[in-house]
């Protein structure tokens, strides 16, 4: 019930009227508000009743103890009296003797006060005509800070009375031994065993005796950057020993020196209490200006050698935990120096010693590759060359590939690893947001992974460029390609996504990171994996070119025997080709959808299809007839011109395709280019038929290879002096031959 508190109503207020407040419950809440209201009026009564006995019990206990308290302070204030009547009483006393003792003393007091002015007077004296031998005993104790004192008590009563002939020669001896005093002073300046403070004491000394600050200045500094670059000479001979002790070394040295210098300079220069015109009006401005020059310049040498230094460091672990100490030392000079801030330098320290590290890295991983890569050559160049074309190197192609790829994966893995240790949460440099936007995106991100994948695709793609004189194995090529088409397909993923996950790239990322796509890298990969399976093709494609074109060109057309089998480079092709098909496929594999190993079907389908062609296109041909050339311009004209060098696509057909097209294609120049007799042209014959039984399995459109072999058999026909056609039934027995 919220009423106003003159509300009759208000159970609370001083108009609180019972009876209303009753007909007021009754008329407006139910009998079970009622009675829950009630039950709250209880306990509140009780809770009520329960307070006001705990503070009687609380005030009765007051009472006794205000009881007890003045019961005690009228027996104290009892005892007080009595002494307050005993001191009344000697204070009586005493202002009796007093009185007595003025009395007494009234006609001698003027005669004893003006005989101890004069006692004080002969001390100073006393003190002035001892000062020069003083002074110069305290020089011969070393006890210049003494000597100083002294000198400054007297001064004030020398320069008062200097003029005086008694006291000239006094003032004489006490400059004489002061410019002394001066020079040994500066002389410490130029000890190379004394210590900061000591020097600092000299320093005041000679502000005392009032020499100039700016000279002092100079001094002290020149000084202290003598002592620094002792450090710094320390810290250089110690670059072969371990990172840790020598960023101790440097703290507790060069550090710690510049620390007690800065505060030396501070309390002598800045912060002193001026006495008199001790300083100028600009003084102290310029005392901060050459001192903050002071501190720069050291420490950009200190920085310039840990620079240096941290470069140098193999053992990750060890560089944080040092990279974590110099930088928390550096948070601690920034409050001694506080016109200065040395943690954005030393930030950009940590961030170049993790740029070394992840270039270090980089360039371990490039080596591993390029080992990885001369193992690979190594074992194509013998154990493919000694297993060539069967089973266990189709196997072992597979295998290479797996060594090739996975323990790269596995060595990033341990570097992204390595590299996580600059991202302990404990560390004092990590909490900044420049230095993780930098080190993760830029750094680890693009500068390690992503360089080392262009680099991988780089060094893929150098393979295949130059001539195309093989200087590699051309299975080599073939590999390259399949592992860019693994990196494409699912590593470039997997090393990017662990990459971001193990170092929070969408946490750090910034509009200032320029960040690679996986797009970008993806395509990357397919265009070198492109290059290198064109270049393949086209490697392997001259080699069986090369075969066919010695063929033709050694072979004396003109006077070649009757054909009796076929030649020994045909059979040569045909196994070059099918040793190629084997290494395609255990890396690319089969995706004809038809049967094409079976040797039964493949002549059967041959057979019937040559059958058709040379009845359809030369076995009618005589010289009387319609000219040969005017017929094939004519299927010329209806036919899908072939691209020889064209891209292809990665499976086997397509690969085998254009190793076949490059390889036909020669051996139909080399034809175009020779002289035949009708021999040459039966053996010709015989040849094309033996490849058309044999390389139609190979390709993804077996028209392409009855394409060129009819081309072939048609200018061996148009180059030929007798063309005559052997029977296509002999053709076929001699085909048949083992």
């Amino acid at each position: 019930m919220a009423e106003n508190s003159n509300s009759p109503y208000d159970i609370n207020g001083q108009y609180f009227n019972p009876d209303s407040y009753i007909k007021n419950l009754l008329k407006e809440y139910t009998l079970k508000q009622i009675m829950d209201h009630e039950a709250e009026v209880i306990r509140d009564t009780q809770t009520l009743h329960s307070d006001m006995q705990t503070l009687v019990y609380e005030n009765y206990n007051k009472f006794i103890s205000a009881t007890d308290t003045i019961r005690k302070m009228k027996t104290d204030f009892k005892e007080m009296e009595d002494s307050m009547d005993l001191l009344a009483k000697n204070m009586d006393s005493i202002t009796s003797f007093s009185e007595q003792i003025s009395s007494t003393l009234q006609g001698t007091r003027q005669q004893i006060a003006r005989l101890s002015s004069v006692h004080t007077l002969l001390k100073k004296l006393q003190f002035l005509f001892k000062l020069p031998g003083n002074l110069k005993e305290r020089m011969n104790e070393e006890n210049y800070a003494q000597a100083v004192q002294d000198y400054i008590h007297a001064q004030r009563v020398l320069d008062q009375y200097g003029n005086m002939p008694s006291f000239q020669g006094i003032q004489k001896d006490c400059e004489e031994i002061l410019e002394e005093l001066k020079s040994k002073l500066r002389m410490q300046f130029h000890k190379r065993d004394v210590l900061t403070k000591a020097l600092a004491e000299n320093i005041d000394l000679l502000l005392q005796l009032k020499e100039p600050a700016d000279s002092l200045c100079e001094e002290f500094l020149t000084h202290a950057e003598s002592r620094l670059t002792e450090q710094l000479d320390i810290l250089k001979d110690m670059c072969e020993n371990d990172m840790i002790e020598f960023i101790d070394m440097g703290s507790s040295g060069f550090l710690n020196d510049l620390c007690l210098i800065v505060a030396s300079y501070n309390n002598m220069f800045i912060n002193r209490i001026p006495l008199d015109d001790d300083f100028s009006d600009d003084f102290e401005t310029k005392a901060v200006t050459r001192l903050n020059d002071f501190i720069i310049k050291n420490m950009k040498k200190y920085f310039e050698l840990v620079g240096k230094r941290v470069e140098d460091v193999a053992d990750t672990a060890i560089l944080v935990r040092a990279l974590d100490r110099f930088h928390r030392r550096l948070q601690a000079l920034n409050t001694l120096c506080q016109e200065t801030d040395f943690v954005g330098a030393s930030i950009d320290i940590v961030l170049n010693a993790g740029r070394k590290q992840c270039r270090n890295h980089l360039h371990s991983l490039k080596q591993h590759l390029s080992e990885a890569l001369a193992k690979v050559r190594q074992t194509l160049a013998v154990k493919v060359r000694v297993e060539k074309g069967t089973q266990e190197a189709d196997s072992g192609l597979a295998e290479l590939l797996a060594s090739l790829i996975m323990p790269i994966i596995e060595k990033v893995k341990g570097v992204l690893q390595d590299l996580l240790v600059f991202l302990q949460p404990d560390l004092s440099f990590n909490s900044t947001t420049n230095f993780l936007q930098s080190f993760c995106v830029d750094e680890v991100r693009e500068g390690l992974i992503v360089g080392f994948l262009h680099h991988l695709t780089a060094t893929a793609s150098g393979f295949c460029t130059g001539s195309d004189i093989p200087k590699f194995p051309p299975t080599l090529f073939l590999l390259l390609s399949k592992m860019c088409i693994e990196y494409k397909e699912s590593n470039v993923r997997y090393l990017l996504k662990t990459t971001d996950d193990l170092f929070n790239i969408e946490q750090y990322i910034s509009s200032k990171n320029i960040v690679t796509s996986e797009l970008e890298i993806c395509e990357n990969f397919q265009t070198a994996a492109q290059n290198l399976l064109n270049h393949y093709v086209r490697i392997q494609g001259l080699a069986v070119s090369q075969l066919l074109r010695k063929s033709v060109e050694t072979r004396d057309w003109l006077h070649t025997t009757e054909p009796r089998s076929v030649r020994i480079v045909m059979k040569r092709v045909v196994e070059d080709i099918t040793a190629i098909d084997s290494q395609v496929a255990a890396l690319y594999g089969d995706t004809d959808a038809q049967d094409r190993s079976s040797d039964s079907s493949r002549k059967t389908r041959s057979v019937s299809t040559s059958r058709h062609h040379y009845r359809s296109n030369w076995s009618s041909y005589t010289p009387s007839h319609v000219d040969s050339s005017f017929v094939t311009n004519i299927h010329k004209l209806f036919s899908e011109r072939i691209e020889i060098f064209s891209s292809v696509q990665f499976n086997k057909a397509s690969i085998l395709t254009g190793i076949i097209k490059i390889s036909l294609k020669t051996f139909l120049e080399c034809v175009r280019l020779r002289t035949l007799s009708k021999n040459g042209l039966q053996q010709i014959q015989v040849d094309t038929h033996y490849l058309q039984l044999y390389l139609w399995r190979f390709v993804s459109d077996e028209n392409i290879v009855f394409f060129f072999l009819n081309e072939i058999l048609g200018s061996a026909v148009h180059r030929c002096l007798e063309p005559v056609l052997m029977l296509p039934s002999l053709v076929e027995i001699i085909c048949d031959k083992p």
